[in-house]
């Protein structure tokens, strides 16, 4: 099997959990026909941490090889976010610390939201996938370790659908590859002094794909990918 798989990733589950999950069904088959389980090859085009849903660009045999020209796709979320606390992993599942009691207009949200348009700098989270001296950052945080991440260039493109009703804004946002949103809500929250944590992510869209014909995790079987299977 050669091409990229569509898939609905649900909350709960993590990005390398649905490789696997593709990855046992496509050896299951090989094993039958007597071929060996190392030409299962499948991976992924960009984490989405276990509490996000949405899209994911699953890469199966030579498309591998092709993994970083999706990788690098733009993307658009749907983002909640909840202001007055902070969380020590930038999203819910992390322990939050109470900030401020502070209730921003609606008219102050919107103008902070638009002052983080354009390309800037930005410090990914201590607890994500990027490696620091060969280690994954969130082993060393969990460990205790100081984790000194690196700003990197990205750019955001568009937000826009704001909604909000304190202490949650919603809002959905266009960024460039190697944006974190935890990160991004995170400062918006430092600019309105408030305080702000990721509380819940949707990916919709990577490059020109998006969630419709994607393939869940419920409806996964041989079959299932074949049909979804397809060629770019």
């Amino acid at each position: 099997m050669n091409g990229i798989l569509l898939v609905d990733k649900p909350v709960g589950i993590s990005s390398f959990g649905v490789v696997a999950k593709v990855r046992g069904i496509w050896r299951a088959q090989l094993r039958e026909q007597g071929i060996s389980v190392k030409k299962a090859k499948v991976g992924h085009t960009g984490t989405l941490d276990p509490m996000a849903s949405g899209l994911m660009i699953l890469v199966l045999g030579e498309y591998c090889k092709r993994a970083v020209e999706f990788s690098k796709l733009d993307k658009t979320y749907e983002v909640e976010m909840t202001l007055g606390q902070t969380s020590t992993t930038g999203d819910q599942e992390g322990e939050k610390t109470h900030v401020s009691d502070f209730v921003p207009s609606t008219e102050e949200i919107q103008k902070v939201l638009g002052s983080f348009v354009g390309e800037q700098q930005q410090t990914p989270p201590i607890y994500s996938a990027i490696k620091v001296n060969g280690q994954r950052a969130y082993d060393l945080a969990r460990k205790g370790k100081e984790v000194v991440m690196e700003p990197r260039t990205v750019t955001i493109h568009k937000i826009g659908n704001m909604s909000y009703e304190y202490p949650i804004v919603k809002f959905t946002v266009d960024v460039s590859s190697g944006t974190y949103i935890r990160s991004l809500t995170e400062d918006i929250g430092k600019k309105l002094t408030t305080g702000a944590y990721m509380s819940n992510l949707r990916r919709t869209t990577v490059g020109k794909f998006s969630l419709e014909g994607t393939l869940t995790i419920e409806k996964l079987s041989l079959q299932t990918l074949l049909d979804h299977l397809q060629s770019v």
